[in-house]
């Protein structure tokens, strides 16, 4: 994992409300009682209903000093030792490695492995580790535990294919075998004035897989102030690999901003947005738009932005067929960035499985001065707040690769979103406006010349469109609409809407923008 990587996930956390272990210690007592003790799914959901119904508690010991104190490089270079790996001895797919305890990662998190549906300790291991030039750490008990894990595929044992690590943080990598985006168990008050609760994952179960199994389960206990769960992940390892992910939650106290199916990424600058344009390379984004599948079946791109204030935007729905944070732009010379290669950094797509009833997704930008943040984050929002006593099972599948299953073949999408200043080039511009240019591809529309009757259909909730255009762009076999906004006096967002048909028939995805145009004072031609 680099250090951008590493450096994110330890942001996120601090960012937060103290994080806390809490309910581990009852966990260890009644599995690591006797060794081997029987463990199922079912049993796991009993054991978070009955946390939920006692009192939170923080964790009450503090790491060794040792570890309290290392620096960046200090972390850096411990390693973790491959010929330790879990299941490295057995004929499996998979191996395990784990996550050392110290720097961003304060938190014990404690393993278990389940075999013939029986619980077996995984307790810390100095000698699993490499601690480089660091001073030996004799002083760290066996129940000291792990600040997470990685999982190896027999593809390429030498590189992880996912990662959990840090508070509910996971993430995974298609075919580029490059990481990016995170998604998370839980969110709790995101984008509100108030501090974010980061819930936890406090402990894992890890199903050993059999020889032949292709995929690997991975049970997992959240817990917080605010709610516990049982989770199980079933993992997929493919060009395209695919989470099944089923948990059962149980609120502490009343939920109304909180998300199902979270995703976390990052977004600085590109091409429509350039606020933040301060770097020599053109774009440096992890994503580059949400995209979201409705219940009544339309398909939508909203283009992210790095705004100059926290922004949070509401997309109402029943049923949503699906969404995800994606990373469209796979043009290396849109980046040049020739270190984390940002051209490869996958998508993450959230198909729903069940009723998930009437909510809303929801997108929180945030203002980020640099790459080290991750600033954007999408998930969905139940419409009923979730009370205590209640269990609130769900069910959804992640899709991490580069071509997602949202796709269409029948509709353009878009490929492109530009800003700059509107009116007509070589006309003096009496008043203020802004043009927009949209890019589709895909679809019929490579089919279609300018003779076609192809137009742009645009709205907007507030001041006036002109200049409104839709012409063949053959560089990239689709079409390009153009507009023109004159904003009103109102400097709050105006929600933009923009899609392409051939007399009744939609043509592409519909594109959402939300502009927040300058004062009045600040609008110089």
């Amino acid at each position: 994992m680099d250090r951008r990587r590493l450096l994110k996930f330890g942001l996120a956390l601090a960012a937060g409300a103290p994080l806390a272990l809490s309910g581990t210690g009852r966990v260890l007592a009644s599995v690591a009682g006797s060794d081997g003790q029987v463990f199922s799914a079912r049993w796991l959901r009993e054991h978070a209903r009955i946390l939920a119904a006692q009192p939170y508690r923080a964790p009450q010991s503090p790491l060794p000093p040792s570890l309290q104190s290392l620096n960046w490089d200090q972390y850096q270079a411990i390693r973790y030792r491959p010929e330790q790996a879990l299941w490295r001895e057995r004929d499996s797919a998979f191996q395990l490695q784990f996550f050392h305890l110290g720097l961003y990662f304060q938190e014990p998190v404690h393993f278990y492995e389940v075999v013939n549906g029986r619980a077996h300790a995984l307790p810390y291991r100095n000698e699993n580790f490499d601690y480089g030039d660091n001073d030996a750490f004799d002083d760290l008990p066996d129940s000291l535990g792990y600040a997470g894990f990685r999982v190896h595929f027999h593809q390429d044992f030498s590189r992880d294919i996912a990662a959990f690590l840090g508070a509910s943080y996971f993430r995974a990598v298609g075919e580029s075998r490059q990481y990016g985006l995170s998604a998370r168990g839980l969110a709790i008050n995101t984008g509100l004035p108030q501090p974010e609760e980061f819930p936890r994952f406090t402990t894992f179960w890890l199903e050993r897989p059999g020889a032949g199994d292709l995929s690997l389960t991975v049970h997992a206990l959240l817990d917080s102030p605010s709610v516990t769960g049982a989770y199980r992940f079933v993992i997929h390892p493919g060009a395209n690999l695919n989470m099944d992910v089923e948990a059962t939650l149980y609120p502490r106290r009343e939920l109304t901003r909180f998300g199902l199916a979270p995703l976390t990424s990052m977004y600085q600058t590109g091409e429509n947005d350039r606020r933040m344009a301060n770097d020599w390379r053109p774009e440096i984004h992890d994503s580059d738009g949400l995209a979201i599948w409705t219940g009544d079946g339309e398909r939508i791109w909203r283009p992210l932005t790095n705004p100059e204030q926290v922004t949070v935007s509401h997309f109402i729905d029943n049923q949503p067929r699906g969404f995800g944070l994606l990373q469209r732009d796979r043009d290396f010379s849109n980046y040049q960035d020739d270190g984390v290669f940002y051209e490869l950094r996958p998508s993450l797509w959230v198909t729903p499985r069940g009723n998930w009833g009437e909510g809303a997704v929801m997108l929180v930008e945030i203002p980020t001065l640099d790459e080290t943040f991750d600033n954007i984050v999408a998930f969905w929002n139940p419409k009923e707040s979730w009370r205590p006593g209640e269990a609130y099972p769900i069910g959804y599948r992640l899709t991490w690769g580069e071509t997602m299953p949202d796709q269409n073949p029948e509709l353009g999408a878009v490929v492109a979103t530009r800003t700059g200043i509107g009116g007509v080039i070589g006309q003096p511009r009496t008043y203020f406006s802004r043009r927009f240019a949209v890019d589709f591809t895909g679809g019929s529309l490579s089919m279609m010349d300018r003779h076609a009757g192809v137009e742009a259909v645009v709205s907007a909730s507030r001041g006036k469109v002109e200049l409104v255009s839709a012409r063949p762009l053959h560089a990239i076999n689709g079409f390009r609409a153009m507009f023109d906004l004159i904003p009103d006096d109102d400097t709050s967002p105006i929600d933009l809407r923009l899609y392409l048909r051939i007399g009744s028939q939609a043509l592409t995805e519909t594109w959402l923008y939300q502009y927040a145009p300058p004062p009045p004072e600040a609008r110089s031609l």
